[in-house]
């Protein structure tokens, strides 16, 4: 008797498993059906390289790990938990608590922390990156490196990683900041 393995049907979606670190000793599966998920491989290894770079403090370093984990949890207005569901704010806020900084509630003050960073190729992993229209601000989100950066972007949509450098963000981007988060 011989035992065929069955593939998994045309359109279901591939999930890749994410394994962190303490203190996140949980486990994410995380859908690569979102196109801005699609390079989940390169999002991973952008992960790896930030906590495996000597100039990464560690509290970035958990920073990163900490949004890592959040990937794929449902976008909601005004939410600032996990359970809840996270707006842009929600989720910075949130992540930034876990190494104990305090940010404001919303993005439009969350731009006035921390040190600007006049340059766009100076921004470093773990920095503040805001966006909006008319120079007002209306979004923030995380600084990954490689010209990318996580966060929770609309109704709809789950938390995710999207590229600073073409679409629709490139040419929202207005300011970035860089919080003192010691070694």
């Amino acid at each position: 008797m011989a035992i065929t393995p069955t593939a998994p049907p045309a359109d279901a979606a591939p999930s890749v498993t994410v394994a962190t670190q303490a203190p996140l000793d949980a486990v994410a599966t995380v859908d690569l059906a979102s196109p801005d998920n699609a390079p989940l491989v390169a999002q991973i290894a952008a992960l790896q390289s930030a906590q495996n770079a000597p100039t990464t403090s560690s509290r970035i370093k958990s920073v990163l790990q900490r949004a890592f984990s959040l990937l794929g949890t449902p976008y909601r207005w005004g939410g600032t938990s996990p359970e809840a569901g996270f707006d842009c704010s929600g989720l910075v806020g949130y992540v930034f608590r876990t190494i104990g900084i305090d940010l404001p509630r919303v993005s439009r003050s969350m731009a006035n922390e921390g040190t600007a960073v006049a340059d766009r190729t100076a921004l470093a992993e773990g920095d503040l990156v805001f966006f909006g229209k008319r120079g007002r601000v209306d979004h923030v989100g995380i600084y990954i490196g490689e010209g990318k950066f996580l966060h929770a972007p609309r109704t709809g949509r789950d938390v995710t990683v999207s590229s600073m450098d073409s679409g629709y963000w490139s040419q929202k981007y207005l300011q970035a900041r860089r919080l003192a988060t010691g070694a």
